[in-house]
């Protein structure tokens, strides 16, 4: 993202600015020294254990948007369609320290129905797959090979949330990215697989 100003209205500084309505501008100098606004206000440094956690997610989302250029695949592309918005939620509410964003933007609301659907679409992708017997190599098509990358981009994401720390964030943000890294494994294995590309085992 943007520094300043774009990079809050990603994650949320205020109802008006989450929701974007109207013209925005890219630069306002607001960041220019270094530091940043959170959803509630609050000035941060950019390098905040915080803003680093949601900037992973970021990282992560923008991964995604990659895999789906290159994806021909109706099953799938709309299902990481929703997990990039998913994301954009997770990265607001781990913009928002006083937990507020979710009773007044009813999009940033990550639930445990969330992390079931995700459970639910690795069952459905497992049951195409053949078992794993030995650890395989990230590779493959250009798509199986980028959601092999967005797993180690959330995973990483998931290390800065467990850093935050459990007051942080509500428990099901958590639960969803850890839920999300095993998707992803799963989505590269059948994305491979569909495009006729072996797996390469260890």
């Amino acid at each position: 993202m943007a520094a300043g100003r774009v990079e809050g209205q990603a994650f949320g500084m205020d109802r008006r600015q989450s929701e974007i309505i109207g013209p925005v501008k890219i630069y306002t100098r607001t960041g220019d020294s270094g530091d940043t606004a959170l959803f509630d206000g609050t000035r941060v440094q950019k390098s905040d254990s915080r803003v680093a956690a949601y900037g992973d997610v970021d990282e992560l989302n923008a991964w995604l948007g990659l895999v789906v250029s290159n994806l021909n695949d109706d099953d799938i592309a709309p299902k990481l369609r929703q997990i990039q918005r998913d994301l954009f939620a997770i990265g607001a509410r781990l913009a928002d320290p006083s937990h507020r964003i979710a009773g007044r933007v009813s999009k940033a609301v990550i639930s445990a129905d969330d992390v079931a659907r995700l459970e639910g679409w690795i069952d459905a992708l497992d049951h195409e797959l053949p078992a794993l017997r030995r650890f395989i190599l990230a590779g493959g098509s250009a798509a199986g090979a980028s959601l092999h990358v967005a797993r180690t981009v959330c995973r990483r994401a998931e290390r800065a949330m467990v850093a935050l720390g459990g007051e942080a964030f509500e428990v099901e943000l958590l639960q969803y990215v850890n839920r999300l890294s095993d998707l992803l494994f799963t989505m590269a294995r059948a994305v491979n697989r569909r495009a006729g590309v072996p797996e390469v085992e260890w």
